[in-house]
């Protein structure tokens, strides 16, 4: 009986026990309190001391340094220092050497050059008409007015004239070749108001130059 009585103290302690545990582990406790930042109060002052650089020691056979040479820190200050270079900063365009600029290995295809323009049309003088060249047919005639003076002095004759015509078949200009002086002026006013188809050369209308005739004639009574 005692026996039986020690197995179930045992047994229950150890139930406790392990209900103890497993409840303290599964239990959830309050969250942490957060601590607080900490604060100063003063400033505690500091002094700072100044430590100076230990000297330079030179070996016994090291030459003294040269302070002429470009590698060596000069010791005492300059006593002016110069203007400094202005630099150029103008940008330049890219020089092409071989369809290659500045050496990158990008190749540059230049641009097409554009066609070259038509020659500019040579203006055509007037050509006399010579054997071979059809004359002009006359589209237009104008009687030329009988001078009054001629009437009365009974002169009358044929007057001839050079004629310069354009390409549109227009009297540009007269010259008198041969004629009585007062039938010149109303021959050449009368030529200057023809009128002529235009005169081609190779299939392309050309300016000539040509004979006319303006014949005076009295009528009879």
């Amino acid at each position: 009986m005692p026996r039986l009585f020690k197995i179930c103290s045992v047994v229950v302690h150890t139930f406790v026990v392990a209900w103890v545990v497993v409840a303290e582990l599964l239990a959830v406790g309050p969250l942490p309190i957060p601590r607080a930042p900490l604060t100063f109060v003063g400033m505690i002052p500091i002094k700072l001391i100044d430590i100076p650089a230990p000297p330079v020691t030179r070996l016994a056979n090291a030459p003294p340094p040269d302070a002429s040479s470009a590698s060596v820190a000069p010791i005492e200050p300059p006593s002016a220092i110069g203007k400094e270079h202005e630099v150029d900063v103008t940008p330049r365009p890219a020089s092409v050497v071989d369809g290659i600029p500045d050496g990158l290995g990008i190749q540059v295809v230049p641009p097409p050059q554009p066609p070259p323009l038509p020659p500019s049309p040579v203006e055509q003088g007037p050509v006399r008409i010579s054997f071979g060249m059809k004359p002009p047919r006359k589209l237009v005639n104008v009687d030329p007015v009988y001078p009054r003076t001629a009437q009365i002095a009974r002169i009358e004759g044929i007057v001839i004239l050079e004629a310069t015509i354009d390409t549109r078949g227009r009297v540009v200009d007269v010259r008198v070749l041969r004629g009585h002086p007062l039938l010149e002026k109303e021959a050449i006013d009368a030529v200057r108001q023809w009128i002529y188809t235009p005169t081609l050369l190779t299939g392309v209308p050309v300016p000539i130059i040509m004979t006319v005739t303006v014949n005076f004639k009295l009528q009879e009574r």
